[in-house]
């Protein structure tokens, strides 16, 4: 795991449920990881659907990320996810495309179209429709990837977060996909 999580800042910023608050958290994150990434030369790509380019955005916000960030796709639409990234078509009838196997496909598509060390990709209902009674609006399914390992995870943000509206969704959603890259890069002790 990356040991970048003793910063400061982060740790005494004292996060609220509300778009202002996380959209900072967003930014803290994403400079650190980037950062990172740059100082270690991992380079990293992006699939993105409910999202929607916010991950990307974020990374490229920081100065010097091209050094490191090759690309991403915006795959909202199902035949993106198909054609572009990899995801099967089976998997979708099988599982939807707001699942833990569709956003593991997407980011094993993204690593390999974009030939990158790492990726990130993100799928879910950022609402305010869309929902279910077994998908309700704020099922967010994150797959983050670094060479041979994945951890994918729903982020469930209806369940910690009531009512939470689509733009803190979509920014929940890209901090924590961050959040999650950093879990699983390396520390600085070892090697890439």
């Amino acid at each position: 795991m990356c040991n970048m999580k003793n910063n400061q800042e982060l740790a005494s910023f004292n996060f609220a449920k509300d778009n202002k608050s996380v959209t900072k958290r967003l930014d803290i994150v994403t400079v650190r990881v980037v950062k990172y990434m740059i100082a270690r030369h991992i380079s990293l790509s992006a699939a993105e659907s409910c999202t929607g380019g916010l991950i990307s955005a974020a990374v490229t916000s920081v100065p010097g990320a091209s050094a490191i960030y090759k690309g991403g796709v915006c795959s909202y639409a199902e035949e993106v996810k198909i054609n572009v990234l990899g995801v099967s078509r089976e998997t979708i009838e099988k599982t939807t495309v707001y699942s833990a196997e569709t956003a593991s496909e997407m980011s094993a598509g993204v690593m390999k179209l974009m030939q990158t060390d790492a990726a990130v990709a993100v799928t879910g209902i950022a609402g305010p429709g869309g929902g279910s009674p077994e998908k309700p609006v704020g099922t967010v399914f994150v797959s983050v990837r670094y060479k041979d390992k994945e951890r994918v995870e729903d982020l469930a943000v209806y369940k910690e977060y009531e009512n939470a509206d689509r733009e803190f969704i979509r920014n929940i959603a890209a901090a924590r996909a961050l959040e999650m890259l950093e879990s699983i890069l390396p520390d600085e002790s070892e090697g890439n």
